[in-house]
């Protein structure tokens, strides 16, 4: 049985959504899987999924980029925090980057990101992510 309702990947790379997507769905940890192609657009699922608290869709995990375009993982996360905090509550939000995020930690400071994971996304990994974040 699934742990989780949902997962949410935000990257503007098609091969990485579709290798994450395969990952995610072999390893049968949710029942429904999202994707966006940059963070503006991942804005727009969690308005439509999340409308009301306990929305069946809302994602409990977030897998976000850095560097998209439109709204990059940073910009993302600064519209993100000001979401209702029902919207956001129960929801694990990991950057999931292969760039170097060591001059973004500044900003990444204050923000409502729960840990970085470097590219790419194995199943070990996911693996970690679940026992840490979502223990059965």
């Amino acid at each position: 049985m699934p742990r989780l309702t949902s997962v949410l990947l935000v990257d503007d790379d098609a091969t990485a959504n579709f290798l994450n997507k395969l990952l995610i769905q072999r390893a049968g940890v949710t029942e429904h899987l999202l994707v966006a192609e940059d963070g503006a657009q991942a804005l727009r699922t969690l308005a439509s999924t999340c409308v009301s608290p306990g929305k069946a869709q809302c994602p409990n995990l977030i897998l976000l980029d850095l560097n998209m375009p439109v709204l990059n993982g940073i910009e993302f996360l600064q519209a993100y925090q000001h979401l209702p905090a029902t919207q956001r509550q129960g929801t694990v939000v990991l950057l999931l980057t292969s760039a170097s995020v060591e001059q973004d930690l500044n900003q990444l400071q204050g923000l409502p990101l729960d840990g970085i994971l470097e590219k790419p996304l194995t199943a070990a990994k996911l693996q970690r992510v679940l026992n840490e974040h979502f223990p059965t």
